[in-house]
């Protein structure tokens, strides 16, 4: 599940641009006020939590959930609900494991603080990443881990997740971001698992190892997290783990997808369980600390709490402002507490959340096999909300949902071709059309022609089948596919037959692709 924000009109590509301004020096946020919390308060919510948790399972359908609750160091609830895979009857548990998506970016920056120390934010990511560069020069020598991390790079939202749809590998899309649009460096937010994603592998290129085994020596082993992982691969073997699961146009949940986020690992490539979650929430509200053992280094990682950018501002003038530090969702409650919270999401089968209040030693991690149906946030929030008033201070779940399907629906083409227009202009010959077609950001694509006269497009390093339906004259649509699928979506061809335009891949003005040899038809 991708959620896209529109990024603010009148914004100025920096194509060429003079230089930015300098990375910013971060001062730390005001002190913590006192916690308003107590034992009484936590063990309310705690025991209300199966509650809540079967409640919104038997409302939404969602199979399996499982929940670790850590307070004050002591993981006081770790615990599975229903099952691992629908049709089956393995239950869930604390043990089992389940692709946290999203979750994985404040388990990167955890690695990150250590691996990289607090000098290590602030370094150029470019040296470290072959082939690695941005549209403008300037940014593309100046961009710091820091910068990725918090996404304030200016790549646009989403940068590179349709190259990753296509099949293309993490080396290929992180050395094709230099094709992307850029708004203004350090003065604008917009969320991206590649630009994350580089920082991440300029960290670990630095140390001569890969991505993955960084995080395994540095966090996942010293903290004896045993059942995660930063590679597809362990988490595909392992036997004890969640399917992802997707809900059907009749209402029941099938797990019909297999999501491999390796080529953005660091950015949502992570599997674990309750149990090893509960392990790194404790090291989180102890300042890198787990049973006396400094595990990660303190102030690197309170780095990571602070705000970096600015990625919501206030709503209206009492509003709160919502910030991202490194890896991070960082917000500022009614009573002035640090709340720190974010939530991962893969509409093939994935949604999870993980919520902390750092002044009062108290956090929640909550992880589903199922496309996002707002299960996972909300029994975050109706946990905290107990542990505050007693009680929940809203329905979360249509709340969180609708939030969704509003970022699924933002993608979606305006022109509904399913329905063509009665006056619908006819195609041209086949061979009109047919050929292969070149993309600097996208690669090659082809077009041939059954004998039936019927067009088939193919995309991708290994090349996605797709099956184009004729709209109007020169205008045809397929039905998208992967994690970032918008529905139909529009192929159109120019009248002289040189190029072809893909509508959903040209967000960015990326999408055209033109004729090898541009022979005119």
């Amino acid at each position: 599940m991708t959620m896209r924000w529109l990024v603010t009109a009148g914004l100025v590509a920096l194509v060429g641009a003079s230089p930015g301004p300098a990375a910013p020096s971060p001062s730390p946020p005001p002190p913590q006020p006192p916690p308003t919390l107590d034992q009484a308060d936590v063990d309310r919510a705690v025991q209300r939590l199966d509650g809540v948790v079967e409640a919104a399972m038997k409302r939404t359908g969602v199979p399996g959930v499982s929940v670790a609750v850590v307070y004050r160091d002591k993981v006081v609830q770790l615990k599975g609900y229903g099952v691992r895979e629908v049709g089956k009857p393995a239950r869930v548990d604390a043990d089992t494991v389940f692709q946290l998506a999203s979750v994985s970016k404040p388990i990167a920056s955890t690695v990150v603080a250590q691996a990289a120390g607090i000098e290590g934010w602030d370094k150029p990511v470019a040296p470290n990443v072959p082939d690695f560069r941005l549209k403008d020069p300037w940014v593309s020598s100046h961009v710091t881990v820091a910068d990725l991390f918090s996404h304030r790079s200016g790549l646009p939202d989403h940068a590179g997740d349709l190259l990753e749809d296509l099949g293309y590998d993490r080396e290929y899309i992180l050395s094709h971001l230099r094709y992307e649009p850029l708004t203004p460096f350090r003065a604008s937010y917009a969320y991206t698992n590649f630009g994350l994603t580089a920082a991440a592998q300029a960290v670990a290129d630095e140390k001569g190892v890969a991505w993955e085994k960084l995080a395994e020596d540095t966090l996942y082993k010293p903290a004896g997290m045993n059942s995660t992982s930063s590679r597809f691969e362990d988490f595909a073997k392992t036997a004890d783990r969640a399917h992802g699961h997707v809900k059907t146009a009749d209402g029941t949940w099938k797990p019909e997808f297999v999501r491999d986020p390796d080529a953005q690992s660091p950015a949502g490539g992570v599997s674990s369980s309750a149990r090893d979650m509960s392990t790194w929430l404790r090291l989180q509200l102890a300042n890198g600390k787990l049973d006396g053992r400094q595990i990660i280094d303190a102030e690197s990682l309170e780095r990571t709490h602070w705000p970096h950018s600015v990625a919501s501002p206030p709503p209206a003038p009492a509003g709160q402002a919502g910030f991202y530090g490194y890896g991070w969702n960082v917000r500022y409650d009614d009573e002035g507490r640090l709340r720190l919270s974010h939530t991962g999401a893969f509409a093939l089968g994935a949604h999870t959340n993980v919520t902390m209040l750092p002044g009062e030693q108290l956090g929640i991690v909550v992880l589903t096999n199922g496309s996002p149906a707002g299960v996972a946030d909300a029994v975050a929030l109706d946990f905290f909300d107990i542990a505050q008033d007693g009680e929940p201070s809203r329905d979360w779940i249509p709340l969180v949902d609708a939030l969704y399907q509003q970022g699924e629906d933002a993608g979606r083409s305006t022109t509904d071709y399913a329905r063509p227009p009665s006056d619908a202009a006819p195609a041209k010959a086949a061979d009109t059309y047919t050929g292969t077609y070149d993309n600097a950001y996208y690669g090659k694509a082809s077009v041939t022609a059954g004998q039936d006269g019927v067009l088939t497009l193919r995309l991708g390093p290994k090349p996605q089948t797709y099956r184009l339906t004729h709209y109007d004259g020169d205008t045809f649509s397929f039905r998208t596919a992967g994690e970032n699928a918008v529905g139909l979506t529009g192929v159109t061809f120019s009248p002289d037959g040189k190029s072809l335009r893909v509508e959903y891949l040209d967000t960015e003005g990326l999408g055209t692709f033109t004729r090898s040899g541009a022979a005119s038809r």
